[in-house]
């Protein structure tokens, strides 16, 4: 027998997995974090681009969007019998969790390149992750959309320190000089 949840129990049902998704999503994103950072000599020497905004504005943005993922993903799972539920969230958690790896990439092995196909992987992987998600509710889907904006900004950004940086920075930890070429 099929019994209709009450509008109650689908709100109970939303805000126990949003107990789950939200700090299960900033556990892992401020865990990449710790993977490298942008408090490194090797960062410090690099000519930083233009539209590179105040240190400040990393980690409101990042906290900012973890919450809103977080909740997005508590709207999906909470979808319980949506067509399509299961493969949205295995989607978007492959896609988290590679784009969480950019950090390593980019700070921890100094590689911008690396760091750039890390990005678009991510990008691609949001974008099919985002149309997975808006056929199970289309509120999930717009909570990702700032996400998606951010991602670009930082593919550009990226970008643009590999422009501003064309011999990779200064040298790396180990004294070895890093060359990158376009």
């Amino acid at each position: 027998m099929n019994v209709l949840a009450s509008p109650a129990q689908l709100r109970a049902s939303f805000f126990r997995w949003a107990l789950f998704t939200v700090p299960l999503v900033l556990l892992i994103g401020f865990s990449a974090g710790q993977l490298g950072g942008p408090d490194t000599p090797w960062f410090a020497g690099l000519v930083k681009p233009a539209i590179f905004p105040p240190t400040i504005a990393f980690p409101i943005a990042w906290t900012t969007l973890f919450v809103l993922i977080g909740l997005s993903m508590a709207l999906v799972a909470s979808a319980w019998g949506a067509h399509g539920r299961g493969l949205a969230l295995a989607v978007f958690a492959v896609h988290f969790i590679v784009t969480q790896g950019w950090t390593l990439v980019f700070f921890g092995m100094q590689n911008m390149i690396a760091g750039l196909m890390v990005l678009g992987f991510g990008i691609a992987s949001l974008l099919i992750a985002l149309a997975l998600v808006w056929r199970v509710r289309r509120s999930a889907g717009l909570l990702l959309l700032p996400y998606l904006a951010w991602l670009c900004f930082a593919l550009v950004l990226n970008y643009q320190f590999l422009a501003a940086n064309p011999d990779g920075g200064p040298q790396n930890a180990d004294g070895a000089e890093m060359t990158v070429t376009l």
